[in-house]
């Protein structure tokens, strides 16, 4: 078989092979021309950014912090804002020397030398390139160091905000304060929502509404390196004025709402005046709502001095006042009710069917049970003579409640104390309230150790008629239920009556809770007792006539002493010889008009003796200042 002979033409061929060198040839210069460009513009035009994106990119999300809530009372005045401030703050990683750059901050008087361990270890505890906030600083003092800025490295001045009550101590413990974060309250908050936030409400409204209050924290989303600073690509600066350079997406924080309080901030002001000078507490409360009206614990403190940032020593002052500044008295005070109970025992045992309330009782100045001697006195040591319950609440007799409480018996007053609040909290939407005292057999045997200290007493029975003896009430307690005498009906004591919706400006109405503990008691009852604490006040011999002369409204009040110290059986004391912190708890509580309440108040005054003295003249001012207005004649 013969084989086949291809002839090729071999000039084609090698100009064929010559074209594909030369094509490969341009092809692997192209790229290599590329990547020379590519090379240069990493090693040279924009080095610094690509050697910043080598160390390691990654994305942080940078919380923004969202606008507090503002305060408002009943009538729309302004308790609680947010005002620009000045804000030091430090750089640690620009800081040359920490430990100079504070002492001489504190020689500019822009810190306290107390704080420097906490501030230390605040600088120390965050990344070096993260600035810490110092303090907040006064106009004054942020203009000082303005004007020394150049002597510090890693040390700057930023606007912030910083809450301002525009009504200092008046709002003090009602509204309360902003303080820091504490362990405490990390365990109970949402974390991630205050990652912006180094303050949160401590006492009164603040506190209670703090979620309502804050609001949504927002959030910025930026590229960052290894070590946490911000990559800023060329390209994107000036690309937007909504967002930072390096920012890679942002959510505005919500603020949060604002709240209408039920405080009258001029009746809360007639109240402080009434109180200047004295120890104690004022309630005001809204019988047909609940609403407190005016809560004031006095002294006071100003809760601006702690949104500045108190320091040790400021705080070491007011913790150890012996005035106690810092204690709400208004719900945290227990003091002996007095007298005042006398009005809710004759209810109490006219509900009973234990007394016939017309029929009269003779008083001759002490009361002894039977078969024993020892002998319980009366406030007027001659007596009283004959009376029945209606004079025995005007003039506040204690014979008559003596031996009205020895007829019901401890566990009838017990229950019956309880159905108008009393030995329990009120439930008001504030924190720091504390349980009063209504002694019974149970509470004895729980609240003694020892067994010969649980065993109940018949003398024990006797003083708790009077409101004395382990018996204790709050002043809140006091006018919640004065509220409830003037009301028929209990209502839950309130501050917040409103919130505003951030985001759509709606108002929302709270709305308040009656409470179902009173029993069904005959109005004819209620009608007796009523017209027994108006003869308190316009009755000629009524212990509360002086302080309520020539009134355009009727009240109705009764008047309290507490005992701080026991006296023996016969023994007497001198005011004036006494040390004055040894002096009775004065005590007042009323409602008026006494037809129509609309305001229910108790005012206790510590050391200042009589309830018919200066605590019946504060309620005088207190009532005017919120009745005096109208036509009441």
């Amino acid at each position: 078989m013969r084989r086949q002979i291809q002839i090729r033409d071999r000039w084609k061929e090698q100009r064929l092979v010559t074209s594909r060198l030369l094509f490969t040839a341009i092809l692997v210069v192209a790229m290599s021309g590329g990547l020379v460009w590519r090379l240069f513009h990493i090693q040279v035009s924009h080095h610094e950014v690509f050697a910043e994106l080598a160390q390691g990119n990654r994305v942080r999300i940078e919380p923004l912090a969202p606008t507090r809530g503002l305060i408002f009372d009943r009538n729309g005045q302004l308790l609680a804002e947010n005002l620009p401030a000045w804000e030091l703050v430090a750089i640690p990683e620009e800081i040359v020397d920490l430990a100079a750059s504070l002492q001489a901050l504190e020689a500019l008087e822009l810190l306290d030398p107390a704080e420097r361990g906490n501030l230390i270890d605040a600088i120390n505890s965050h990344r070096r390139f993260e600035r810490v906030v110092l303090a907040n600083l006064t106009e004054s003092q942020a203009a000082r160091f303005s004007a020394r800025r150049h002597r510090f490295s890693g040390i700057d001045i930023r606007e912030g905000l910083i809450r301002h009550y525009p009504y200092g101590d008046l709002t003090g413990h009602s509204i309360g304060y902003m303080g820091s974060i504490s362990a405490a309250d990390m365990q109970r908050i949402d974390r991630a929502n205050y990652a912006a936030t180094a303050l949160i409400g401590i006492s009164g409204v603040e506190r209670s509404y703090q979620d309502e209050l804050h609001g949504t924290v927002g959030f910025r989303q930026q590229l960052v390196n290894a070590q946490g600073r911000v990559l800023v690509d060329p390209a994107s600066i000036g690309a937007s004025s909504d967002s930072m350079p390096g920012t890679l997406d942002t959510r505005w924080p919500i603020p949060g709402d604002n709240l209408v309080v039920s405080l009258d901030i001029q009746l809360q002001l007639a109240a402080q005046r009434a109180m200047e000078g004295l120890r104690g507490a004022v309630v005001a409360v809204e019988p047909a709502t609940g609403d407190v009206l005016a809560l004031v614990s006095t002294p006071a403190f100003d809760p601006n001095r702690f949104a500045a940032g108190l320091s040790h020593s400021g705080y070491r002052e007011l913790e150890t006042d012996p005035d106690k500044p810092l204690f709400n008295r208004a719900l945290a005070g227990r003091y002996p009710p007095g007298s005042t109970v006398k009005p809710f025992l004759g209810l109490a045992a006219m509900n009973l069917n234990a007394l016939n309330p017309d029929d009269p009782t003779f008083c001759g100045g002490h009361y002894s049970l039977p078969g024993q001697t020892h002998q319980y006195r009366d406030w007027r040591r001659e007596g009283h003579g004959l009376v029945d319950l209606h004079r025995a609440v005007v003039e506040s007799c204690d014979v008559y409640f003596y031996r009205l409480a020895v007829n019901i018996g401890i566990d009838a007053i017990d229950s019956s104390l309880r159905t108008f609040g009393f030995g329990d909290r009120t439930g008001i939407d504030i924190g720091g309230e504390i349980r009063g005292v209504v002694p019974s057999r149970t509470w004895k045997r729980n609240n003694f150790s020892r067994r010969e200290d649980q065993t109940w007493f018949p003398g024990e029975t006797v003083i708790s008629g009077i409101g004395q003896g382990y018996t204790t009430a709050t002043p809140l307690q006091l006018a919640h239920a004065t509220a409830a005498l003037a009301a028929g009906a209990r209502f839950r004591p309130r501050m917040a009556v409103a919130l505003q919706t951030a985001v759509s400006g709606e108002v929302v109405a709270i709305d308040p809770v009656r409470l179902d503990s009173l029993p069904e008691i005959d109005p004819r009852h209620w009608q007796r007792i009523r017209e027994a604490m108006i003869g308190v006040t316009e009755d000629p011999s009524g212990t509360g006539r002086l302080a309520m002369q020539q009134t355009p409204y009727r009240v109705a009040g009764k008047t309290g002493t507490a005992q701080v110290i026991s006296l023996a059986q016969d023994e007497e004391y001198d005011e004036e010889a006494l040390d004055e912190r040894l002096l009775d708890h004065g005590l007042f509580i009323a409602f008026a008009p006494a037809d129509n309440p609309t305001i229910a108040v108790a005012v206790v005054v510590e050391n200042g003796g009589s309830g018919s003295g200066l605590p019946a003249q504060a309620a005088r001012r207190i009532l005017d200042a919120w009745l005096a207005a109208e036509d009441y004649g």
